[in-house]
């Protein structure tokens, strides 16, 4: 066992380095979460308005987000905003945050206006009926009701965020990914087999992260369904 695989998992401070890499990545995910629902929600309810410029705008946007892929999104928001805005040595872990959040935010603005237009009308009208203005009515009656029928969604869209993650290593951001990849370059001669064992590990820390946030969406699925 001298040489087995998993025991580069105890050499040194390997383990507790994934720890950290697997930190940086929650709190990157979090983040970026954090920021994109917060601006996405506005942009969501901003779509569900009649302005046609504003609609255009802002499926535009969406659009961008949607079709590009995440990996340039990173590189866009690493290499080439810093130089636009004449910014140089910016942290990757901020820009990736930036990256992410824009990213969120146009995803989860969909989220919000189908959840808002798919209040049923008759809940509009008895608001109305109340004498409830435009903001009381988006306050009292769709919004509450949009919450419940977009959480599905919206864990859905966390736990993407949190595997899309491992593109951080693509901007050097010392994610888990990143840090794994390290250590089996620097113990690959010793432990021939420990790619095996890391990536487990990093396999293992994943799932952990994203299985409860699944299991959670499907059971919030199920309630909707019944």
């Amino acid at each position: 066992m001298a040489h087995s695989g998993i025991n580069v998992l105890l050499e040194g401070h390997n383990f507790a380095r994934l720890l950290g890499g697997l930190w940086t990545t929650v709190w990157i995910a979090a983040l970026s979460l954090l920021i994109g629902l917060a601006l996405g929600a506005v942009l969501g309810i901003l779509r569900t308005f009649k302005n046609r410029l504003l609609r255009l705008i802002l499926r535009l946007y969406l659009e961008f987000f949607r079709i590009v892929p995440t990996v340039v999104l990173l590189f866009l928001a690493y290499y080439i905003l810093p130089r636009m805005m004449h910014v140089a040595n910016l942290p990757g872990s901020l820009m990736a945050v930036v990256a992410f959040a824009l990213w969120v935010a146009a995803e989860f603005s969909d989220i919000v206006r189908g959840a808002l237009i798919s209040v049923p009308k008759h809940q509009r009208e008895s608001g109305m009926t109340l004498g409830l203005n435009r903001q009381q009515l988006f306050y009292y009656v769709l919004l509450p009701q949009a919450f419940r029928l977009e959480l599905p969604a919206t864990i859905n869209l966390a736990t993407r965020v949190i595997k899309t993650t491992s593109l951080l290593m693509m901007i050097s951001v010392m994610d888990v990914i990143n840090i794994g990849q390290q250590i089996i370059e620097a113990n690959s001669h010793l432990y021939r087999t420990g790619v095996f064992w890391v990536y487990g590990l990093i396999f293992v820390f994943y799932f952990l992260v994203d299985y409860p946030l699944s299991r959670w969406a499907k059971k919030m699925d199920a309630k909707q369904a019944d």
